[in-house]
C-alpha cells in the first residue's frame, strides 16, 4: 500500500458506530453458529513475547499511538498478520 493510501481520510461516520448497541445492531443475516464451525474452531492462547528495539518511521509510530493505549499490541497483530500472509502466499 501506498503512502499515499495510509493517509486518506476515514468517511465512516464513527459517532454513529461508537452509538450502536448490542440490541441496535442488525445481525438478521449472520448465520447462527453451528456445532460444526465449534469442531473447527481453533482456540488461540496467547504466545510467549521477545523484547525487541526496532526502529520505526516516527510518523508510523505516532499513528499506532493515537489508536490508544494499546499500541504496541496493535502494532504486534498488524506485523503477525502481515508474517502469516508472506508465509501463506509462499513469501520469505
Amino acid at each position: 500500500m501506498s503512502a499515499k493510501g495510509m493517509n486518506k481520510p476515514s468517511e465512516t461516520n464513527w459517532d454513529r458506530v461508537d452509538a450502536l448497541t448490542d440490541e441496535t445492531i442488525d445481525t438478521s443475516d449472520v448465520p447462527p453458529l453451528s456445532e460444526d464451525f465449534f469442531a473447527r474452531a481453533t482456540l488461540r492462547m496467547p504466545r510467549e513475547f521477545t523484547t525487541v528495539t526496532v526502529q520505526v518511521d516516527s510518523d508510523v509510530w505516532a499513528w499506532f499511538q493515537a489508536q490508544g493505549d494499546d499500541c504496541k499490541r496493535q502494532l504486534n497483530t498488524a506485523l503477525r498478520i502481515y508474517a502469516e500472509a508472506q508465509k501463506a502466499y509462499g513469501g520469505s
